[in-house]
């Protein structure tokens, strides 16, 4: 880590570490201890008071949209596999965003997809808190970072607890070649210890804490990203962690009143500048370039799923619209439509289960749709055949942020 840089006014302290080589010998460096975040909100430009704004009336929008849909818990599962598929991106295990969409979280995958259809669980659990009004605590966060690199090459004794190890983020342009991984390190991180456990502990504490009168939520969410990925407390999952955590937050803080927002696929198309302006806070305590590109992301977020959000309604509302051109006027043709929206692929099994029928019948069902060109089958598998609305995945693949 280049300690030149944390010189100026950073926002916390360089505290001594040391450890051994492997080969022998012994190294000696300084990590970085964030201060711990305050009742009052840092000082900002006008320019980032303006993108809060901004950031506040496109998570408006979006929430006023999601409240006006009969279901929109049906969105739920497209904008999770969106962002389970950059969230993992974001931190160097890339899947095709098709691939993820069509993948079966039940199935035996690879490591690399396993890392990806993880996050999916996890999500769902922290959702499913999230709607029953229950807050998250240190030992949730680290059953949910378990879970996450369950069955990866993440996967390793320290999982599940707040690391006891100490860790480096990323490599620093012009480190040398045979430079040590502490000092070739881009940011290191607090060392390990009681003090790492209780910090975050506060932090955990902080971010539940309703406090609108003194900083504004998305100021807050902002803060306390940057503070969660400056402690890195896991050996791994921080990154992923953090950002389902920007969700919660704002869930729990009444800015959104359904979760459905998928944040890292902007942050993945700027990922360079993600990762600057975090650091920024840390060596010269650049509150406002944060707060500023963070609100930005969220608002353009917002917009991307609002408007996925109502291409998806207004496909499901065409595809009925085609049924009733049909001779079938079965109840469970229209319900099997909703399930296929909800769902980007699925298998007749899947089906069956959803509209409590039997295989046989929903395989009738489906055949029928698929004959009327309403659904389609998917891939080319023989056995555990998939099936898809082909308008649907059209509108997941085109609407994914950066591809408009």
């Amino acid at each position: 880590m280049d300690l030149e840089l944390f010189q100026k006014a950073p926002f916390g302290t360089l505290v001594p570490i040391s450890g051994s080589l492997p080969a022998g010998g012994s190294w000696s460096h300084q990590a970085f201890l964030p201060q711990p975040l305050t009742e009052s909100s840092p000082e900002l430009s006008g320019c980032a008071y303006r993108q809060v704004a901004n950031a506040r009336a496109a998570l408006a929008a979006l929430d006023s949209t999601a409240q006006r849909l009969p279901n929109p818990r049906l969105f739920r599962t497209s904008t999770l596999r969106l962002e389970a598929q950059s969230t993992a991106a974001l931190e160097g295990t890339y899947e095709p965003l098709v691939r993820v969409l069509a993948a079966d979280v039940d199935d035996d995958q690879d490591p690399s997809m396993r890392e990806v259809l993880n996050y999916l669980l996890v999500a769902e659990s922290a959702f499913t808190w999230a709607e029953l009004g229950r807050g998250w605590s240190l030992t949730d966060l680290a059953d949910l970072q378990s879970a996450l690199v369950k069955d990866t090459a993440s996967e390793c004794e320290h999982s599940g607890q707040v690391r006891p190890i100490q860790v480096v983020v990323g490599r620093r342009d012009g480190a040398l070649a045979n430079e040590i991984p502490i000092k070739a390190a881009r940011y290191v991180p607090p060392p390990p210890g009681p003090d790492l456990e209780a910090r975050l502990r506060d932090l955990v504490d902080w971010m539940q804490s309703s406090r609108h009168d003194q900083i504004d939520p998305v100021v807050a969410a902002a803060m306390a990203h940057y503070e969660f990925e400056a402690l890195h407390p896991f050996h791994d999952g921080n990154g992923r962690l953090g950002r389902l955590l920007i969700v919660l937050q704002l869930y729990a803080s009444g800015v959104i009143s359904e979760p459905t927002l998928s944040v890292s696929p902007w942050f993945e198309q700027r990922r360079a500048q993600y990762y600057d302006a975090l650091l920024a806070v840390s060596t010269r305590s650049d509150w406002s370039a944060w707060v500023e590109f963070f609100s930005l992301g969220l608002a353009e977020s917002a917009l991307a799923t609002q408007k996925r959000m109502l291409a998806l309604a207004t496909a499901q509302a065409e595809l009925k619209e085609r049924l009733r051109g049909t001779p079938m006027r079965s109840a469970n043709a229209r319900v099997l439509i909703d399930y296929a929206v909800g769902h980007p692929t699925f298998t007749v099994a899947h089906a069956a289960a959803a509209l409590k029928m039997g295989n046989p019948g929903a395989k009738k069902l489906i055949d029928s749709l698929v004959k009327y060109q309403i659904l389609a089958p998917f891939g080319d598998r023989v056995y555990a055949r998939r099936f898809h609305a082909p308008r649907v995945l059209e509108i997941l693949l085109s609407h994914a942020v950066g591809s408009q």
